[in-house]
């Protein structure tokens, strides 16, 4: 049974399947139908209207979106799901109504009920058209043949009776079929029998009350199902209908019996809570499925596909009998399918007919096909090489070889073995992973080669991984193992258990399929990129460019290597992708037929160009107008790139706002033109001022009339001439503030005084020439002020106020705009799309990667010229625009503005930190450019990091061990000057200098060596852990110093374990002298490095034994010491040894027992580093992923306690300490 949906309610008494879309419906015993969405298992909608008890029977419509159900309240009602509700009920039945269900054709429902009846209603006109009267019992069932004019029914009277309806057809169709929504004729007449409906047949046989009866789907018979637990098969033609066979094995009442739609099977469900599947044309019980506590009511299965549902008391169950995955592998245009369970070759670029190469071995039992995998040898293109693996017979296969090149139909022999799982592992090599767990290469003489009995892992199932490789499947992790090393090379996790593998044509990508998550992997199972789908992924395979196309229940998407992804198109039905090659996509559907469409790969070969900056395919896409809105937008944003928007982009406002978002000013400036509206050149100023770009912001300004920040912007620049113009302009304007502030910034007092005077302020007016003395105005000012003295107002401390005087002034032909850190025309590195041309034809592969961009007259000045609509250069301050309509009289002189001259621009290099991120991309590298983000989640994916805290000072030392700064100029900041340890900051090739190097490290352990010879094993823990911690942030040179940084893993990891036992010894209770003795025990197990520490562990737990009158224990440690070379402070110890064990001899006794076997092998001890308790040998046990601690299994998914980082149990990729 391959469960695809299950659901938990209460009993579960109707089903129905939708005829089209992925639902099902429920009816309940406490009166709910509930809609569900059986692909991904989730609860779309609850209906409630029924009252007074289970709702019994439900049926979905075969075309309209309408179901009916019938309840014990007598009640037949349909609905509507898509308005939610009950649209009307039908009455007429006198007690609980059994089934209900739609007519395929005609506008009728069929229901049957305790009342002894069926009735067949019209939905259309919402009256009773027929009542069948003639059981005496209950009427448990009543159904529509799927195509002829019948109903069978099913009754506690101990009968099936199937009844003739041809009759009502001609009645109420008129014949052809008209009418059939008309008006009813009267039903009163037809209530105690009439012709339109009428017995055929009455099939007698059961001995106890018949609970249901079905037709089958094409031939002429019936299946029937009792509370005598016998189920009947019936047959029919057009004069009688007789018993044909009876199934036993069911040991209390049959609830339900069906046909399967689309197999020679019977599936039958009972109150014993089994569900036995029969075979139709033996008449034999294949299998039984069980459930401990839940009764069977009842089972239905969906016409258009081989799934089948199940109610039970706690709910339901949706699934299929055997998994229809078709058995296919391509190689190059050929296609290795099994149709009819004989092998076929099929050309798919010519057809979808194939020739025959070989024949499978028959089924085991009609319900399963007991096939598992096809694969073809793609490593031998010379020869037809095929395996073909089935699950039957405890696991078997068939080896098929012949010549490369097949003319016609052939008749491969197969040779034959049993096996776990095969896979081709070399041009003449295929391995076989055996019952035992060992892995056996054969030739293909079927011939064993040579064996491998311990692989590196348990192995559940094994793929193939390459020539000479082989992809080993333990539970949730895949290894990659060497055959020719006989070494594992890496491995990596997949959430769920791989399902599925798919290798690239070329080779070099991998992509892990589960159930619903994908890993993509190298060749070396690099890690690239990792998803989770909510719907089932069905089937997956690689383009030519390196893109995983997959399928899931109801898309088909894409996924690149960077993570990008989306849907391609919709499903109607699930397909098996087998082949994706230019822009075609092959796949197999669930009737095993071979099909071929056209593959919509604009958008991933799209996204595929930009990531490879692959900008002619770029430009091919977007000029061919493929790719269009928000979206398109939106991810070239994301990416980077909006600039590329620009080029299909017509809207003049969305223009403005990708120009303005990515600073490309003379774009945002010939769009705002278009639009001409404030609000636009409001922004257009804002971001012109941002980038120091004088021109544009005073073209601005002047197009928004904005004269005091034109003045404002004249002031801070140092234009002068052009304060003075605006002085002038204010005044025409008869703008007395605006002249005043004119006068203000420019330092014009004369001009403050006029406008004082003018406006009636003479105090002022006075006060200010006075202050000046500004002798020419004084005498006519004093006169108005009659005798007014104004001098005592002055103070003695005055100071004239001036504005500032301008450092530099621009001179004629000087725009006066900032440099720019980057050319706009080189945003990113070949963009400049004007200047390519377009491909000759659409070929994606052959993009120029590395064209070196075009040179172009004056590049330099180009970038920087403002261009207007026509593309003639604008003249800041030239064209005033709308001053037209004022009077400004004609001796008003206005200067024409000079025209600029082209300025400079900058273009930014690469950082430093890039390149060495470039060269290398080791948590060390990220750590000194500042990525502490990057660091911690590359940590997370190779060590399992679920602790960054501890982290967090060793990141902050490391990234200012590269930090360093010169002085610059005054009013400057200082210059950042990382600190390198090869090349300088021009060179292409640069490494950072790496804090944690392999000798501080090691400084780092021979200080804690010191403190645990001293006996402060708290300080040394804390050296100890602090050493492993730091290892991942060091890098090593060569293969040399890797090994050595992993062999100071373990040695860390010995001496906190150690240190830990130690310390958590002497915090026991004085009292708990067992516990005390055990854990000074299992000091001596731990593999410390220095012989010293081996000899003082063993003195600690022989003292500590023989206080605690462990004498036979004491003795064990004092032996070892005697025995062992431990240099010279060891040899110190031994004459004291030497005594101990006289006096334990004596005495020869054990007071207290601990779990430690002294007469073992302490090497091969194992200890749980969480509780400190030794582990058996049946113990399961987890291990952390970077130090390698060893936990019992219940420790799996917490915090590792000896490194403090890692999380316990965690699949990873392991940790780097170079590049690969």
């Amino acid at each position: 049974m391959l469960v695809k949906c299950e659901t938990k309610s209460n009993r579960v008494k109707g089903l129905s399947f939708h005829p089209k879309l992925s639902w099902i419906l429920a009816s309940l015993h406490n009166g709910t139908i509930q809609l569900w969405d059986y692909r991904i298992g989730s609860l779309i909608d609850k209906f409630e209207e029924h009252e007074g008890g289970p709702v019994r029977g439900v049926g979905f419509h075969m075309t309209q979106p309408l179901f009916v159900s019938g309840g014990d309240d007598y009640k037949i009602k349909v609905w509507n799901y898509k308005m939610r509700r009950c649209i009307f009920t039908l009455l007429g039945h006198l007690d609980y109504i059994r089934t209900v269900e739609f007519h395929d054709e005609y506008p009728w429902i069929l229901s049957s009920s305790d009342d002894q009846t069926l009735r067949i209603w019209n939905w259309q006109s919402r009256s009773c058209i027929a009542v069948l009267t003639g059981h005496n019992h209950y009427v448990m069932c009543a159904h529509f043949h799927p195509k002829e004019d019948l109903v069978v029914s099913a009754s506690l009277d101990q009968t099936v009776r199937v009844w003739d309806t041809s009759g009502l057809r001609d009645k109420r169709t008129g014949g052809a079929g008209g009418g059939m929504g008309g008006p009813p004729s009267q039903a009163s007449g037809d209530v105690f029998g009439t012709s339109d409906a009428v017995v055929k047949y009455v099939l007698e046989g059961h001995e106890r009350g018949v609970n249901w009866a079905a037709f089958h789907p094409t031939l002429p018979l019936v299946i029937s199902g009792a509370d005598d637990r016998l189920i009947k098969l019936w047959r029919m033609n057009d004069s009688k209908a007789w018993e044909v066979d009876t199934l036993r094995g069911h040991f209390n009442n049959v609830s339900c019996v069906m046909f399967h739609p689309k197999k020679d099977l019977i599936i039958s469900n009972s109150e014993d809570r089994t569900i036995r599947v029969w075979d139709a044309t033996k008449r034999t019980c294949i299998h039984t499925f069980r459930r401990e506590n839940d009764r069977f009511w009842i089972v239905t299965g969906n016409r258009n596909s081989n799934l089948l549902a199940v109610g039970h008391d706690a709910g339901m169950v949706v699934f299929k009998l055997d998994c229809e995955r078709p058995m296919a592998m391509a190689n190059g245009s050929s296609l290795y399918v099994v149709q009819d369970r004989d092998v076929q070759v099929v050309d798919v670029d010519k057809g979808s007919t194939g020739k025959q190469l070989a024949a499978c071995r028959r089924a085991s039992n009609s319900m399963t096909h007991g096939m598992k995998s096809l694969q073809f040898n793609t490593l031998n293109q010379t020869e037809t090489n095929i395996l073909v693996y089935y699950s039957q017979d405890d696991g078997c296969y068939d080896l098929f070889v012949g010549p490369g090149k097949v003319a016609g139909d052939a008749h491969l022999s197969p040779m034959q073995g049993s096996a776990k799982a095969v896979a081709f592992t070399a041009r003449n090599r295929f391995a076989v992973l055996q019952h035992s767990g060992s892995i056996g290469i054969y030739n293909m003489q079927n011939e064993l080669s040579k064996k491998i009995d311990n692989p590196p892992v348990a192995v559940d199932y094994i793929y193939p991984g390459g020539n000479n490789r082989l992809l080993l499947k333990s539970e949730e992790k895949i290894v990659m193992y060497d055959l020719t090393a006989r070494k594992a090379i890496d491995d990596v996790a997949i959430p769920g258990g791989v399902r599925y593998v798919s290798w690239s044509p070329n080779g070099q990508y991998v992509a892990f399929m589960s159930k619903h998550n994908v890993v993509l992997a190298g060749k070396n199972l690099e890690y690239h990129h990792s998803f989770h789908e909510n719907i089932r992924i069905k089937s997956g395979c690689w383009d030519e460019n390196g893109v995983f196309i997959y399928s899931t229940l109801s898309h088909v998407k894409y996924c690149l290597l960077n993570g990008d992804s989306g849907i391609i198109h919709s499903l109607q039905s699930p397909v098996y992708i087998v082949r994706v090659h230019k822009q075609f996509l092959h796949f197999i559907d669930r009737e095993q037929t071979v099909n071929k469409m056209r593959l919509n790969s604009n958008e991933y070969l799209f996204k595929l160009s930009l990531h490879k900056r692959q900008f002619n395919d770029v430009k091919l896409y977007i000029t061919n107008g493929r790719l269009c809105g928000n979206a398109v937008i939106g991810y070239l944003k994301q990416k980077g790139f909006p600039e590329v928007a620009l080029h299909f982009v017509e809207d003049q406002q969305t223009r403005f706002n990708l120009a303005l978002e990515y600073g490309h000013i003379e774009e945002a400036m010939t769009a705002a033109q278009e639009l001409d509206e404030p609000t636009s050149w409001n922004r257009l100023g804002l971001e012109a001022l941002r980038q120091g770009n004088q021109q544009i912001v005073e073209m601005v300004y002047q197009k928004t009339k904005n004269f005091d920040a034109l003045s404002f912007l004249y002031l801070i620049t140092g234009n002068v001439m052009k304060l003075k113009k605006m002085l002038k302009i204010a005044e025409m304007r008869n703008d007395v503030m605006s002249r005043f502030n004119n006068a203000m910034l420019l330092g014009n007092i004369e001009e403050r005084v006029k406008i004082m005077a003018e406006m009636g302020q003479i105090p002022l007016a006075a006060l200010t020439a006075k202050a000046h003395n500004l002798t020419e105005f004084i005498p006519k000012l004093e006169e108005q002020l009659q005798d007014n003295d104004i001098a005592a107002h002055i103070s003695r401390s005055a100071r004239l106020l001036s504005p500032p005087v301008p450092l530099c002034r621009p001179t004629a032909g000087d725009s006066g705009n900032w440099p720019l850190l980057r050319s706009v025309k080189a945003i990113f590195e070949k963009t400049t799309f004007e200047n390519v041309p377009l491909p000759p034809e659409p070929s994606f592969e052959d993009a120029m990667d590395d064209a070196a961009p075009e040179e172009t007259d004056n590049i330099w000045g180009a970038d920087d010229a403002i261009g207007g609509p026509s593309g003639e250069p604008v003249i800041a301050g030239a064209d005033w625009g709308d001053m037209d309509d004022l009077d400004l009289g004609p001796d008003v002189p206005v200067e024409e503005a000079p025209k600029e001259d082209k300025g400079q621009t900058v273009s930014m290099g690469d950082s430093v930190q890039s390149k060495w991120l470039r060269a290398r991309k080791l948590p060390a590298d990220l750590i000194a450019a500042g990525e502490f983000e990057e660091a911690l989640g590359l940590l997370k994916r190779r060590l399992g990091l679920i602790n960054a805290e501890a982290l967090e000072p060793f990141f902050k030392e490391a990234y200012w061990a590269t930090c360093s700064s010169l002085p610059s100029v005054p009013q400057a900041g200082s210059l950042l000057w990382p600190l390198l340890t090869e090349g300088n900051p021009k060179a292409r090739d640069v490494a950072p200098v790496l804090l944690f190097s392999s000798k501080v490290i090691i400084d780092k352990v021979k200080e804690a060596q010191k403190l645990t010879t001293a006996g402060k094993f708290g300080e040394a823990l804390t050296w100890f852990r602090s050493a492993l911690q730091i290892i991942p942030l060091s890098a090593a040179a060569d293969a040399a110093e890797e090994k050595s940084l992993l062999e100071v893993i373990e040695w860390c990891r010995e001496y906190v374990n150690f240190a830990r036992l130690e310390v958590a010894r002497k915090q026991l209770p004085l009292t708990d002298v067992a516990r005390n003795v055990e854990m000074s025990s299992y000091l001596t197990c731990c593999k410390v490095q220095s012989k010293t520490h081996q000899c003082l562990a063993l003195n600690l737990a022989m003292f500590t034994s023989y206080k605690g009158n462990n004498f036979v224990t004491a003795a064990s440690f004092a032996k070892r010491m005697i025995q062992g070379s431990w240099g010279e402070q060891g040899n110190a110890m031994v004459p004291k040894a030497k005594q101990v064990l006289a006096m334990c001899e004596k005495n020869a006794s054990d007071a207290h027992k601990i779990n430690f076997d002294h007469k073992g092998n302490v090497e091969s001890y194992k200890f749980c580093a969480g509780s400190f308790t030794l582990l058996a040998a049946t113990d399961a046990a987890v291990t952390c992923p970077y130090c390698g601690s060893i936990y019992l299994a219940s420790y799996k998914g917490k915090l590792c306690d000896t490194c403090q980082l890692s999380e316990i149990g965690a699949n990873t990729l392991g940790i780097q300490l170079r590049p690969l």
